[in-house]
């Protein structure tokens, strides 16, 4: 499941559903609460429109200014919904006209911080109407222009007080970072020939968000004790509500799963998935995946050279796989004795359990079905974790390479295993 909605002229929206408690009993309710850039974008009568009407939204929350809203427009009014212009904001800025020497972690971080003290009535008031959306089963959604900043404390804070983990929070924020090259096209497209000074300019990464829960934390002890303290609300009874309409036992089934090769039109899908999956990585401290490392054309390659696989569970695309015949970088020359699992990925949260495992299997068994008895594939060595899962699945250390040259010009230490297929 990808977390953003479809629109032609929306870039960032995302339903905030499926996002699992620490104990993995309990997972967010789908369809219920939903982020987005500006609404003001959506236009009647048109195929966007009656896409965010089908949504059954019961009510709006602009964070925007109020001379934002008189400048870009607000969501067109309808009976279906009521609509809320909450300014979160006090104390504008311009992003797009910061110098490149600006850090993105320590400077948004810090603007957050502003927010959060100046913007304590707006805010409660967005929190209490949040309240009231769940306690009458109605789906809320929330955004300000990019659906990023502003946006993303408000998320973080309602996250919070459902029992979020913090890293699922910082991985939240960072989605945006697969709406950015959209974004920064509508950016240059309202200001034709100009690029934003700010390199950083619509991108999201986990260390604006760290620093910010770690200062609301430093300054008031909790996100809850920010609620009561700062907002003056009675967190626990704030809580107590959340979590009672808004949370949802963890399913104990799931469509199974179902396999095919993927095409070149699959290859938008993979890139998505592959991003995703980069940032659930980023967001938890791993540094391996990197947002963008992986393009089309990459995936068009290995389509074409190779084999690439889909795993779908029911209509949704729970994770994928490449598919080797050798792997020289790695491995070194070698008989024609294996297959070589790369990029093995689930889609965050969404995927049913096991599916990991699941799509290892089938490629070993495509491997026995091709009369290779082994399958090989390689990690980071500074990766343990995910050493331990393949160990788990009956894999063996068979070597390591210190200087594996995947092609990103800056060669890094893997560990080697393989297991003998019956």
């Amino acid at each position: 499941m990808d977390r953003h909605i479809p629109f032609d002229c929306l870039h960032n929206f995302r339903d905030l559903g499926g996002y699992p408690t620490p104990d993995g009993r309990h997972r967010i309710r789908p369809g219920r609460l939903y982020r987005a850039d500006s609404l003001g974008k959506l236009t009647e009568g048109t195929p966007d429109w009656d896409r965010f009407l089908a949504l059954g939204i019961g009510t709006v929350i602009d964070l925007r200014h109020d001379r934002e809203v008189e400048a870009r427009g607000r969501v067109p009014a309808h009976d279906s919904f009521a609509y809320q212009n909450l300014s979160i904001e006090h104390r504008p800025y311009d992003q797009a006209a910061l110098t490149p020497d600006t850090a993105p972690g320590p400077y948004l971080a810090e603007r957050y911080m502003e927010v959060a003290e100046d913007g304590t009535k707006e805010i409660r008031a967005a929190l209490e109407l949040i309240a009231g959306a769940a306690e009458s089963d109605t789906a809320l959604v929330f955004h300000c222009a990019s659906g990023k900043d502003r946006t993303g404390q408000l998320a973080a804070l309602v996250l919070s007080l459902l029992g979020i983990p913090e890293p699922t929070v910082i991985e939240d924020y960072t989605l945006t970072e697969l709406a950015t090259p959209a974004l920064l096209a509508a950016w240059q497209s309202r200001n034709p020939g100009r690029t934003p000074t700010w390199p950083a300019w619509g991108h999201a990464p986990a260390s604006v968000m760290r620093l910010f829960l770690a200062a609301l934390t430093a300054r008031y002890g909790s996100p809850e004790a920010y609620v009561s303290g700062a907002l003056g609300l009675d967190a626990e009874s704030l809580t107590e509500t959340l979590r009672t309409h808004l949370l949802e036992p963890t399913p104990t089934s799931w469509p199974p799963l179902t396999f095919r090769k993927a095409t070149p039109a699959d290859v938008p899908a993979l890139v998505r998935l592959h991003d995703t999956a980069a940032l659930w990585q980023l967001a938890r401290g791993i540094d391996q995946w990197k947002p963008g490392a992986k393009d089309e054309a990459h995936f068009r390659t290995r389509i074409r050279e190779g084999e690439v696989w889909l795993a779908h569970s029911g209509d949704h695309l729970a994770g994928a796989w490449e598919l080797w015949w050798d792997d020289p970088a790695a491995w070194g020359p070698r008989p024609p004795d294996a297959g070589y699992v790369h990029r093995l990925m689930a889609a965050p949260h969404t995927a049913p359990p096991g599916t990991g495992r699941r799509m290892l299997a089938e490629a070993e068994s495509r491997i026995a079905a091709a009369g290779r008895p082994y399958t090989r594939l390689d990690c980071l060595a500074s990766n343990p974790r995910l050493r331990t899962y393949y160990e788990a699945a009956g894999y063996t250390v068979a070597g390591a390479q210190a200087a594996k040259d995947g092609g990103s010009g800056s060669p890094y230490a893997v560990t080697l295993l393989e297991k003998r297929l019956k």
